[in-house]
């Protein structure tokens, strides 16, 4: 004889593999089982009415459900309204996984079920109809309607029952209620009670989907030991979202060291049934997708992204794979890239929501604004529930709002451009996204320096206007002078353009040439028109060549001209930890030395730089991170030989929630002027608001 089966089947996921598969396997499980009861008494069939009840009983418990319902069967044939009986069929139904069909027979029983055996009944097919609902809705554009008429009937909250209470929170959950679900488990908790081990996954997932991951681990822990696998291909492996929740609680290394165990565990493929050639295991694909998602969630993009193409060669026709390698794509600085992977994802499922919002996602970064909207519109129509549907619309509309971001600079040395002590200050205010390309913004600068001469300050405040379209960004403002100090309004413009994934190409001009002008000159009322380029080449994340020149003509006659190239690599990647190394040099040259500013006839340099950049606390949008960068090399100056030149900054970012970012930082340079060196110390502060 069998070992008993459990009297409480996993009522988290449907009863066989596949939506429709499902019911058509339970359906032909359930008539095959009626078949075997025949109309008429067989030798071996019992022939007293407790004797049939006796055998189904004994069927049940044994678990032959199957066998038992079929004894039930032929027991109400022959006494159609045996109260036992009915009793019998509606419990064994209920267990075999048709719930739904179960309540319907519950009701009509002639003596109703007890209150808490009711509530567990409708409870139980409310779940049924939410997992099938949304595993194959009867209308796709509508994918809520049959979980809520599922979830209509009276909270059975109020009768403390733990099965019940559990099949409300797997409906709710499985209907995109999370926030609900969460609630109901709470007030269980606060009652005393505890979840069903079927349950364990489902809510784990709904708790997760609320931020509350350090709630779902120990429900995922739970799932996983109680049944360690092999899973079903329909059901949930609660390992996977385990993962999930020790990533987002902070915890990437005991995410890294669970998830490699198990995606090691996991077989490749799995025997088909009928067939000689094994079928591919999706458990094993969705635990490498998760590999790759906790290293680039922890900045080792590369590394993600050659598991991800190694994934996509084995399976090319899993349109999760295709769209994990867009988001990783994207995050490595490829959004036209990520943007073609996603039309093959796509191809492969077009109904899913996640690539569409990746799709939106590049829209937004490659600043093709007008496509956004619409398209967002149309997936929240459809999904406004999904917790990744909303958070995209909060970062749209962040984006597409009033930016402000505010800039200061302070510094003290003996510079011969910036004096004894210097500051620096500007603040920019932009209008919210107008016909989807422009933005108004006010802007006011403030700088000031104690010189020998005496004390300078340059104070503008002025408009511009901003326009995007796809990989272009230009930019107009007109400053007038605000104080007696400051001469001439300040007219400026500029570009960015960015052709391909690659290169980024920049141009701003300027009538006062305030960027390059030092405050020195600035105290003898000098002015410059200047033009800065340049041109940058990235690879990925890992490497960056840039080459910039400017030219200066000054309003005494002096012409400024140099040229800059920077090279970054590279050196070191651990989880939320990087090392880049690199080489600069430039060189300048006046057509005047004989000016009250610094001017060197011509001067050339080269530097090794470094940057150590760390994230010390992250937990979804909050933040915090520092920085080091470093630099040592030789400042050539012509008649005046060459010496060491070397810099230090250190910086801090926090963002304490989406939107908002404050910066600080502490640096030091020290290099020749004209034969003297020059030591200075500087102080930093940012602080940004919008997206």
């Amino acid at each position: 004889m069998s070992p008993a089966a459990p009297s409480q089947r996993d009522r988290s996921v449907p009863a066989k593999a596949g939506a429709g598969a499902g019911r058509t396997a339970l359906a032909a499980a359930l008539a095959l089982a009626l078949a075997t009861a025949s109309p008429q008494a067989s030798p071996q069939t019992p022939a007293t009415r407790d004797a049939l009840l006796a055998q189904a009983r004994q069927q049940h418990d044994a678990g032959h459900r199957l066998e038992a319902l079929a004894a039930c069967e032929d027991l109400l044939r022959r006494w159609p309204a045996d109260a036992d009986a009915l009793r019998l069929r509606v419990r064994l139904l209920a267990e075999l996984g048709a719930a739904v069909r179960a309540l319907e027979l519950a009701r009509q029983l002639p003596t109703p079920l007890p209150a808490p055996e009711l509530a567990r009944l409708e409870a139980d097919a409310a779940a049924h109809q939410a997992r099938w609902a949304q595993a194959m809705p009867a209308d796709t554009r509508h994918p809520y309607v049959e979980a809520d008429r599922a979830l209509a009937s009276p909270d059975p909250a109020a009768v403390d029952d733990a099965i019940a209470a559990a099949d409300r929170m797997i409906a709710l959950a499985r209907a995109s209620r999370s926030r609900e679900a969460a609630g109901a488990y709470q007030a269980l908790r606060r009652r005393g009670g505890t979840l069903p081990a079927y349950a364990d996954t489902p809510v784990a997932d709904a708790l997760l989907q609320q931020r509350q991951p350090e709630q779902a681990i120990p429900l995922y822990e739970a799932a996983s030991r109680a049944q360690p696998g092999p899973y079903p291909e329909e059901e949930a492996d609660p390992r996977i979202g385990l993962a999930h929740a020790y990533l987002e609680a902070g915890r990437h290394r005991d995410a890294q060291q669970w998830i490699d165990r198990v995606a090691v565990s996991e077989p490749a493929w799995l025997p088909a049934p009928g067939s000689v050639r094994p079928r591919a295991n999706p458990h094993k694909t969705e635990a490498e997708l998760a590999a790759a998602l906790v290293r680039q969630q922890t900045w080792r993009y590369r590394e993600a992204w050659r598991r991800l193409e190694a994934l996509r060669a084995e399976g090319p026709a899993n349109a999760s794979i295709w769209n994990q390698l867009a988001d990783t794509e994207r995050a490595r600085g490829w959004p036209r890239r990520a943007e073609d992977t996603l039309v093959g994802a796509a191809g492969l499922d077009p109904d899913d929501t996640s690539i569409r919002l990746g799709a939106i996602d590049t829209w937004r970064e490659l600043g093709d604004f007008p496509r956004v909207e619409p398209a967002l519109r149309e997936v929240e129509a459809v999904v406004p529930r999904d917790p990744q549907v909303q958070l995209a619309r909060q970062v749209w509309d962040r984006q597409r709002g009033w930016q402000f971001d505010l800039e200061h600079d302070r510094g003290r040395g003996g510079s011969p451009n910036f004096g004894d002590a210097d500051h620096e200050t500007q603040a920019t205010l932009q209008s919210p996204l107008l016909g989807e390309r422009w933005r108004i913004y006010g802007i006011t600068r403030l700088a000031a320096a104690n010189l020998p001469e005496g004390h300078t300050q340059r104070e503008r405040l002025g408009l511009g206007l901003r326009g995007y379209a796809r990989g272009f960004e230009a930019y107009v403002q007109a400053l007038p002078a605000v104080g007696n100090q400051t001469r001439r309004t300040a007219l400026e413009a500029g570009l960015r353009w960015l052709p391909d994934d690659y290169w980024t190409y920049t141009l701003d001009w300027s009538n006062t040439g305030d960027a390059d002008v030092p405050l020195r000159a600035h105290y003898y009322d000098i002015t410059a028109h200047s033009l800065n380029v340049s041109a940058q080449w990235r690879a990925s994340e890992r490497s960056a060549i840039k080459l910039s020149a400017n030219a200066d003509r000054y309003s005494d006659g002096n012409r400024r001209y140099g040229w800059e190239a920077a090279w970054t690599q590279r050196a070191y990647t651990a989880a939320w930890f990087t090392v880049d190394g690199g080489l600069q040099a430039g060189a300048t040259r006046n057509s005047r030395s004989d000016v009250p500013y610094y001017s060197p006839s011509c001067a050339r340099w080269i530097a090794a730089t470094g940057r150590l950049e760390n994230m010390l606390y992250e937990r979804y949008e909050r933040s915090w991170s520092h920085q080091l960068d470093l630099s040592f090399g030789s400042y050539d100056e012509c008649r005046y030989g060459s010496g060491w030149m070397a810099s230090a900054h250190y910086g801090q970012r926090w963002a304490p929630h989406a939107g908002l970012a404050f910066g600080w930082g502490i640096g030091w340079n020290s290099q020749p002027y004209d034969g003297k060196r020059d030591n200075r110390v500087m102080l930093d502060l940012t602080l940004h608001w919008g997206e």
